[in-house]
């Protein structure tokens, strides 16, 4: 087989992973406005519970626990939506003067140890949700939570994390062996000023129109 034949191999390999990232793309897109509901239900518990306290010395019991468990829950469900949208924050200032090639290869090298974390932590994620069931262990408070149900929420995200985290490092491999430095940058790359400003401009752009669409 000629270099050619097999970066064109390695090419197609690697679009047909395009459909599975596709779908954990809109999974994770719908998993992080769950965490994002969940972070925001819990803001207002908290704060609840401050001004019914200060005002009639009353609590609603339990505040601190349950937004505990949603902010565990909502940032593992976020992880997967920020890794596909490189929203991570990565230190960039010798990586814009890099040679193309070798910042991919360091694009892929960060999402191999990315991968390797992730696998780490999902597997002692899941020791822990499976202790917490057989044992039937419950919260240490007054509400008695069991406590597998928010450990096995938790888990969800950081299984989708690894999921995802997966595919990605597959489909950049298979792009890089390839040759296709475009697609390594657009899956794994730090993301440029101009895309960063390009993005914010398209969020302010949702935004004038969800507010035409909501104005009187």
């Amino acid at each position: 087989m000629t270099a050619g034949s097999r970066s064109r191999a390695l090419g197609t390999a690697g679009r047909r992973l395009d459909p599975a990232l596709a779908l954990a793309d809109r999974i994770a897109r719908r998993a992080v406005w769950i965490g994002g509901a969940l972070l925001l239900a819990a803001a207002a518990l908290v704060s609840v519970d401050v001004t019914i306290r200060k005002l009639f010395t009353l609590s609603v019991g339990g505040a601190d626990e349950l937004s505990g468990y949603a902010f565990a829950i909502g940032i593992a469900w976020a992880f997967p939506f920020a890794l596909l949208r490189r929203a991570n924050v990565r230190i960039d200032a010798l990586y814009q003067h890099l040679p193309a090639r070798l910042a991919a290869a360091l694009d892929l090298v960060a999402l191999i140890a990315l991968a390797v974390f992730v696998t780490v932590l999902t597997r002692y994620a899941w020791e822990v949700v499976a202790g917490s069931w057989n044992l039937g262990a419950l919260s240490n408070s007054q509400l008695k939570v069991p406590l597998w149900i928010p450990q096995g929420l938790w888990f969800l995200g950081l299984a989708l994390f690894f999921a995802t985290t997966a595919m990605l490092t597959l489909r950049t491999a298979l792009a890089l062996l390839a040759g296709d430095l475009a697609t390594v940058r657009r899956l794994a790359g730090a993301r440029s000023i101009e895309e960063e400003a390009a993005a914010e401009a398209a969020y302010g752009k949702t935004l004038a129109a969800t507010s035409e669409r909501a104005a009187p």
